[in-house]
């Protein structure tokens, strides 16, 4: 409750005014601003009533649905591959039993024919002796033992696990409770083979596997603007001495943090927010022009894109102005490619160019396969394909060079947590097997797609958002470096995440 005082002078209109004093901020105010006060109080706490009232539906809900449903398909999965692997196993022994065995009788069977015509012979012509019946008793024997090694063929169990062991683990805050449960399943490796030369074989793959649990190897102190802190990275490069080159966002600066450094160094920008020569604002993603050296900018709230050279990187020179983008890259021959929002198009731009050339989309907002709808991060492979995070399509799209409509390569099946869906892709990476690595912003995971799959696969992340070290909070981009290690911006969580690749 306020309480009245006699002439103080308000602390909204600065007039002095017979005031009334708030308990809660202790600040004065005369009656008009003393209304507003309250009235913008109690419009906070209706919004405070709102949130309430929408997680004790998010409760509801959760009660009433099967729980992690996400996480029930990921175990449905697994049965269903490690079904497949054994059945796959299981025929491919059974045939090599059966090919082994019949080879064995077929040998027997015609060295018994060889000697029931000898024998029969002999017995017509009534031409033996003693020494002919030893021989033949002799051969019999042989044949007779060679007939019954088929009962030596065995099965053999390794000791190694053949399928993948998946394990349930819930981690509870401390408030919760001190303990971590978890829940095992496991199906020992049956490595079934016969005395045979012949080896039934295993199923390969060629994907690279991630460790889970994350290494923090920049930010990770907080949101802030010191030298150990970063503001929502939005962008990063590795060098091969695996020095990140970070676009941080909120702090309007382009930050360098060194391998096993505890904080960085500012290369441009961090001079507040701004359009002189030692500004930025709101740096969105960061590449490297490998030609000409030089570090190459997207300067999102100025509208440009920048090139930055020099032995420390200090010249700069504007490549492209008044562009409303999302992404950036560049191919092997030095051609800067850029994402535009606003247009819902990709350009190829080089050094000169006024507007730069219509590559993938321009035919306005839609979901079409000649369409875009806001599109955000892009990668470019070796042969000028086009991959593209089509943000409010929910899917990536692969549009090869020169094609007038591009294709579905991720995602493409509404908002949504499910192994075939996406929500709000960003960045996106692929590796030199072709397998297409998404941020899954919104489902706070990485995802990964093979070509032509109807679904893909969570290689990191996928647990809901958090700041553990097993889980993100929306990744907005990816990297890898020379050795093949997954780099993702957790954008949420303020810090860069490096999982090791098993």
């Amino acid at each position: 409750m306020a309480t009245a005082n006699s002439r103080v002078q308000c602390f909204v209109c600065n007039k002095e005014k017979n005031t009334y004093n708030c308990k809660g901020c202790s600040n004065e105010f005369c009656f008009q601003h003393l209304t507003e006060h309250r009235q913008k109080i109690e419009t906070q706490l209706e919004e405070i009533i709102n949130d309430h009232d929408q997680f004790q539906q998010t409760i509801i809900q959760q009660k009433q649905s099967p729980p992690n449903s996400s996480l029930i398909q990921q175990i449905n999965q697994w049965e269903t591959n490690s079904i497949h692997q054994i059945q796959q196993t299981a025929e491919e022994c059974r045939k090599t039993l059966i090919k082994v065995t019949q080879k064995l009788i077929d040998g027997v069977e015609k060295k018994f024919i060889e000697l029931s015509q000898k024998l029969k012979e002999i017995r017509e012509e009534n031409e033996f002796n003693e020494l002919d019946l030893n021989s033949f008793q002799l051969k019999l024997t042989q044949i007779t033992k060679e007939f019954l090694q088929s009962a030596n063929i065995s099965i053999r169990q390794d000791s190694q696990e053949f399928i993948k062991k998946i394990s349930v683990i819930s981690l509870f805050d401390s408030y919760q409770s001190n303990h971590s449960t978890t829940s095992t399943a496991t199906i020992p490796k049956n490595q079934i083979s016969t005395q045979s030369s012949i080896k039934p074989q295993r199923i390969q793959t060629k994907k690279n596997q991630f460790q889970q649990f994350a290494i923090t190897v920049a930010g990770g102190n907080g949101y802030g603007q010191e030298l150990n802190q970063l503001n929502y990275p939005s962008g990063m490069f590795i060098d091969n001495d695996k020095s990140i080159y970070i676009a941080d966002y909120y702090n309007h600066r382009i930050i360098k943090w060194k391998l096993n450094s505890y904080e960085g160094q500012i290369i441009a920008g961090g001079n507040g927010k701004g359009n002189q020569n030692n500004q930025l604002d709101s740096p969105i993603n960061i590449i490297f022009d490998k030609k000409n050296n030089s570090l190459i900018i997207s300067d999102w709230g100025n509208r440009r894109v920048i090139r930055y050279f020099g032995e420390n990187q200090t010249n700069q020179q504007i490549l492209i102005s008044n562009v409303n983008f999302g992404g950036i890259t560049i191919d092997k021959n030095g051609f800067i490619y850029v994402s535009d929002r606003e247009n819902n198009e990709v350009r190829r731009w080089k050094q000169g160019d006024g507007k730069g050339e219509l590559v993938a989309a321009g035919n306005g907002k839609g979901n079409h396969l000649n369409q875009l709808n806001f599109p955000t991060k892009i990668f470019i492979d070796e042969d000028y394909s086009l991959y593209i995070s089509d943000w409010e399509n929910h899917r990536v799209m692969k549009w090869k060079k020169g094609a007038k409509e591009g294709r579905i390569v991720a995602g493409g099946n509404g908002k949504g947590n499910s192994f075939k869906q996406l929500s709000c892709p960003n960045g996106v990476i692929v590796d030199h097997l072709g397998q297409i690595y998404v941020a899954d912003t919104g489902n706070h995971r990485v995802m990964r797609w093979c070509e032509g799959d109807e679904e893909g696969e969570v290689v990191v992340g996928g647990d809901g958002n958090g700041t553990r070290s097993n889980r993100l909070n929306s990744p907005y981009n990816l990297s890898f470096d020379n050795e093949e290690n997954l780099y993702v911006a957790d954008s949420g969580n303020h810090r860069i995440q490096k999982y090791e690749k098993l």
